[in-house]
């Protein structure tokens, strides 16, 4: 985790805000980010980091942001393969692991 991010995570617990820490935990096929990358999405919709961009990331997003309604952390499996990645322009295409750990 960078230290930005980290310095951000802090500073939402010392205001005792919350937010969702979405890590990836695993990935099969093609993807742009890896196990271990880290986004944060505050209730507002603001991201910070990547999980990869496109509609991945998009729906990633709208989990987030549906933990952090519910105050549940979760995990989730979200797929970009064949036309959707086409439609995208993206090269790759994937299946994205991931934990939704609401702070």
């Amino acid at each position: 985790m960078d230290d930005q991010l980290l310095r951000m995570i802090n500073q939402i617990l010392a205001k005792g805000e919350t937010a969702a820490l979405v890590t990836i935990i695993a990935t099969r096929g093609s993807t742009p980010r890896k196990a271990g990358t880290k986004m944060l999405v505050l209730p507002q919709g603001e991201i910070h980091g990547t999980v990869g961009g496109g509609c991945i990331e998009a729906d990633i997003r709208r989990a987030a942001l549906q933990a952090i309604a519910d105050g549940e952390s979760t995990t989730g499996t979200f797929t970009l393969l064949g036309d959707t990645a086409a439609d995208e322009g993206m090269v790759c295409g994937g299946i994205v692991e991931v934990f939704i750990r609401v702070l």
